[in-house]
C-alpha cells in the first residue's frame, strides 16, 4: 500500500470513530439488530441447507426467536417482580439484625464498641418503599406527557425487530458486496482477518451467552435448593454480568450472602452460598467456558474490564454493547500484526549483511 493509501485508510479509521461517538445514541437499536442478525444467521443458513428459501427460513428464525423471548418474559417479569417485592419488605428487618445482632457480635470478636444509631435511615426508606409502588406509574405518566420521547422510545423498540429481519434476510449478500468492493490485492488477507474475527464473534456472541444463561440457571437453581428467597433474582444477575470475568461471581456472592442474613439471620447459612458459587465457578472453569466457548477469544481479564470501561465511557450503552466483540477483532488483529513481525526484518535482522 502506498503512502496515500496508508494516509486514506487512517482518515477513513479517524471517520468512523467520530461518527460512531457523534451518532452513538442513534446507532443502538441498529446494533442490537446486527448483533441478533449476526446470532440468527447460522440457523439461516441450515434451514437453507435444508431446500428452505432465505426469507422463508428468515421468517421461522425470526418468529422462533421473538416466542421464546415472549415465553421466557411472561415467566420471568412476574416472578422477578415479586421477588423484588420481597426484597423491598425485608431490608427493615435485615437493618433491625444488623443494629441489634450483628454490629453487637463483631464489636464483642474486635474488642471495640460498635453502635449505630440506624432508626433515621431505616425510617428513611420505609418512607421511600411507601412510595415505591407509584414510581412505574410516574415514570409512566413523565414519558406519556412528553410526546416526543414516547415516540423515540416506541421507534426504537419497533426499529430493532424491524433492521434485525432485513439484515438476516439480506446478510449473505450484504458480506459478498463487502468482499467484491475491498481491492484485490488485499481481499485475501482481509477475507482471512474477517474469518478469523468471525469465528472469534462467533465464540463470543453464542458461546459466552450459553455460558451467561447457563450460570444463572445453575446459580438461581442453587440458591433455591438452599432456601433462599431471592434466588431467581440474584441467580440472574450474576449470570447476566459474568461476561466480565469475576464480576459475575463477585457481585453474586456478596448479593447472596446479604440476602442470606437477611433471611435466616444465620451466619452458618454463608457456607452454603459460598458452596453454590464455588461449584458454579468450577462448571465454568472446567466444564461450561472450555465446551462453549474455549480459548478463541483471547482476551485477558484485565483487558475484558478495560473493554467494557472503556466502551461505556466513550459510547455510552453503546460502547458497552461493542466492547468486548471490538477488543476481540482487535485481538485478532494484533496476532496477524504480530506474525507478520516475527517474519520482517526487523525482528529477524539483515541476514544478508552477516
Amino acid at each position: 500500500m502506498t503512502d496515500t493509501g496508508k494516509l486514506a485508510a487512517l482518515a477513513a479509521f479517524v471517520v468512523t470513530l467520530v461518527l460512531l461517538y457523534l451518532l452513538a445514541p442513534i446507532l443502538t437499536p441498529f446494533m442490537v439488530a446486527a448483533v441478533l442478525a449476526y446470532m440468527g444467521d447460522p440457523l439461516v443458513d441450515r434451514l437453507e441447507a435444508w431446500k428452505l428459501s432465505r426469507t422463508w427460513a428468515v421468517v421461522v428464525v425470526f418468529l422462533g426467536l421473538s416466542l421464546v423471548a415472549l415465553v421466557l418474559l411472561l415467566i420471568l417479569v412476574p416472578m422477578l417482580y415479586r421477588q423484588v417485592g420481597l426484597l423491598v419488605e425485608k431490608i427493615p428487618a435485615f437493618i433491625d439484625w444488623l443494629q441489634h445482632v450483628a454490629l453487637p457480635w463483631l464489636g464483642a470478636r474486635l474488642g471495640m464498641d460498635i453502635t449505630l444509631d440506624l432508626a433515621e435511615l431505616k425510617a428513611s426508606l420505609q418512607g421511600d418503599w411507601q412510595q415505591a409502588g407509584s414510581v412505574m406509574g410516574t415514570v409512566l405518566a413523565t414519558v406519556s406527557r412528553s410526546g416526543l420521547a414516547l415516540a423515540g422510545w416506541l421507534a426504537n423498540l419497533l426499529l430493532v425487530p424491524v433492521v434485525t429481519f432485513y439484515l438476516l434476510r439480506d446478510w449473505d449478500i450484504l458480506v459478498a458486496r463487502i468482499r467484491d468492493l475491498l481491492p484485490r490485492r488485499m481481499e485475501p488477507v482481509v477475507s482471512k482477518l474477517a474469518k478469523e474475527s468471525d469465528e472469534v464473534l462467533g465464540a463470543f456472541f453464542r458461546g459466552q451467552l450459553l455460558v451467561m444463561l447457563a450460570l444463572a440457571a445453575v446459580y438461581a437453581i442453587g440458591l433455591w435448593l438452599v432456601g433462599l428467597d431471592l434466588a431467581l433474582l440474584i441467580g440472574l444477575l450474576a449470570g447476566l454480568v459474568s461476561f466480565v470475568p469475576y464480576l459475575g461471581f463477585i457481585v453474586g456472592i456478596v448479593a447472596a450472602a446479604i440476602a442470606a442474613l437477611m433471611q435466616f439471620q444465620d451466619p452458618t447459612m454463608l457456607a452454603w452460598v459460598a458452596l453454590v458459587f464455588g461449584i458454579g465457578q468450577a462448571l465454568e472453569g472446567m466444564v461450561l467456558t472450555p465446551l462453549l466457548v474455549g480459548d478463541r477469544i483471547g482476551l485477558h481479564p484485565v483487558a475484558v474490564i478495560f473493554a467494557v470501561l472503556a466502551g461505556g465511557q466513550l459510547f455510552g450503552f453503546l460502547g458497552v454493547l461493542l466492547a468486548l466483540p471490538v477488543g476481540a477483532v482487535i485481538v485478532v488483529l494484533l496476532r496477524h500484526v504480530h506474525d507478520e513481525y516475527l517474519r520482517s526484518t526487523l525482528y529477524a535482522g539483515d541476514t544478508k549483511s552477516g
